[in-house]
């Protein structure tokens, strides 16, 4: 039995970038591994900042995501100044023009429930998380600034066989699950969402398990 912890994100707005430049900035269809740990990281009160503390964070958790509501992209459209171009890289003085996605759905909430374990290399606790996550040092908001989260963080906390079971305790059941925790016999997903520590808005990629749900069950 593994011990988890579950968080529900719940906003009107949601936006899970990558790597990215600033004249395009898309956002992925669920939580990226860099956002889910730039929330912890916030509600810790880990500052962006310190990479020994980011690093240590990011290796003592594993993360599965449960997509709860099927949100549609909306964009945004903006001007800034001091920016890098997508295929140049550099920054250009020059005023450039910029389109950010973000996840919205029509008819209620974006909603994703997420599942937290631990890792054997961890240096911090669940008890620490949970902590966290209630009663955060800094405010915590969905990928970006202008995402604000719309009710507490904090779902439950409980023992299961796997993270499928985990999230399925806890309503709804039965949407798509992103897993760290490889199997092989579901489909793969290559993302790249590792932040590189101590490199701005670098990444590295990762492979993650698709699980389908359907009828309140995980395929699994």
């Amino acid at each position: 039995m593994q011990e988890y912890l579950v968080l529900k994100l719940e906003g009107p707005l949601q936006a899970w970038g990558g790597h990215t430049f600033e004249d395009r900035r898309p956002s992925e269809l669920f939580p990226t591994r860099s956002g889910l740990l730039g929330l912890l990281a916030a509600c810790l009160g880990i500052d962006r900042t310190d990479a020994e503390k980011q690093q240590a964070l990011a290796s003592s958790v594993f993360f599965a995501v449960r997509v709860d509501s099927t949100p549609v992209k909306m964009v945004d459209y903006h001007t800034v100044k001091n920016a890098r171009k997508e295929y140049q890289g550099m920054k250009q003085n020059e005023t450039i023009q910029t389109w950010r996605e973000y996840l919205q759905d029509a008819k209620s909430t974006v909603c994703f429930s997420v599942a937290i374990w631990l890792t054997e290399h961890t240096v911090i606790s669940l008890d620490e998380l949970v902590n966290a996550v209630n009663k955060p040092i800094y405010t915590p908001f969905l990928g970006r600034r202008s995402c604000p989260i719309t009710r507490p963080l904090f779902e439950g906390r409980i023992c299961e066989e796997n993270e499928h079971r985990a999230l399925a305790s806890f309503e709804p059941v039965g949407g798509i699950v992103y897993s760290e925790l490889l199997d092989d016999t579901k489909p793969r997903l290559l993302i790249r969402d590792v932040p590189i520590a101590g490199r701005k808005r670098q990444f590295g990629t990762r492979l993650i398990s698709v699980h389908a749900g359907r009828g309140g069950e995980y395929v699994s």
